[in-house]
């Protein structure tokens, strides 16, 4: 099975000071038995300003040495403070700047697919952008995704949001995005069940621009729920790689073992045992 476990989910962990990101490559490889990982920015960036300063050349190779030595492969590579919309243009600029760093970062860690947030609003705001986004928002997106597709097209990989923020929490939105972006290394990374707008429609509209795939706890813990989702996506032709994010408030590890056992019976009775 298409397994791997996002970084996110260790979150807490690291938060408390009990993990690094070379932890987590050796909790994933020898605690979970995985050969897959989805690799956060926070857990290698400054964060002592608002856009987060990534580490140095230097500290990347020494991850992507780790990596290597575990023959192990990122799926994706999860990037926060490099979204392409802000209505502060020089802010805008920073994540842009940002964004360029992290797509270099993404190739030296051999990075399959690559998330990098649209911005806007979220998903607390009762005017959010997901509801009305506009031209400009539009036509600005579209091109900076039109612009980081053909740079990871260079090295390999996809590039594309998450429905985190700002229009991609509205699948409609969305999918006129993916639509105008029209590139081939676009993809978009389908966090399931997470949507402001049409949420039982948004999954299956979605789906043909999934490149990588995201199944929370409270999804995971709806068994029936998530069992439909995932056939759906099964169905339409998706098959790359099934991600848990799961960062529970404490007990991660042993959280994180339900997520993934969780996850493997789901595509065990999607795919009657198929790999």
């Amino acid at each position: 099975m298409k397994i791997s476990i996002g970084g996110y989910s260790f979150q807490n962990t690291f938060v408390e000071g009990k993990m690094d990101i070379f932890g987590y490559l050796e909790s994933v490889k020898y605690r979970y038995g995985l050969n897959t990982v989805d690799l956060y920015n926070g857990f290698f960036v400054d964060k002592s300003k608002p856009v987060w300063e990534l580490a140095d050349d230097d500290y990347l190779r020494k991850i992507r040495e780790a990596l290597d030595e575990k023959e192990m492969t990122v799926i994706n590579f999860a990037i926060d403070t490099a979204s392409l919309w802000d209505l502060d243009k020089d802010m805008r600029e920073l994540q842009y700047q940002n964004a360029l760093k992290h797509l270099r970062a993404a190739e030296i860690l051999g990075a399959q697919t690559v998330r990098i947030d649209t911005g806007g609003s979220y998903s607390n705001d009762p005017n959010g952008d997901f509801f009305k986004m506009s031209q400009e928002q539009f036509e600005h997106i579209a091109q900076r995704y039109q612009e980081y597709s053909r740079i990871a097209a260079d090295f390999g990989s996809k590039v594309g949001p998450e429905n985190h923020m700002g229009p991609s929490l509205n699948p409609h939105f969305l999918k006129q995005i993916a639509e105008a972006v029209d590139h081939p290394n676009f993809g978009i990374l389908l966090h399931v069940d997470r949507w402001k707008v049409d949420p039982e429609l948004g999954d299956s509209i979605i789906a043909p621009w999934a490149c990588h795939v995201h199944f929370g706890g409270k999804t995971l813990a709806e068994e029936d729920h998530a069992i439909q989702i995932a056939k759906m996506l099964h169905d339409s032709g998706f098959n790359d790689y099934w991600a848990i994010e799961h960062n529970a408030p404490s007990n991660q590890y042993v959280e994180v073992e339900w997520a993934v056992g969780s996850m493997k019976k789901i595509l065990s009775k999607v795919t009657n045992g198929r790999k």
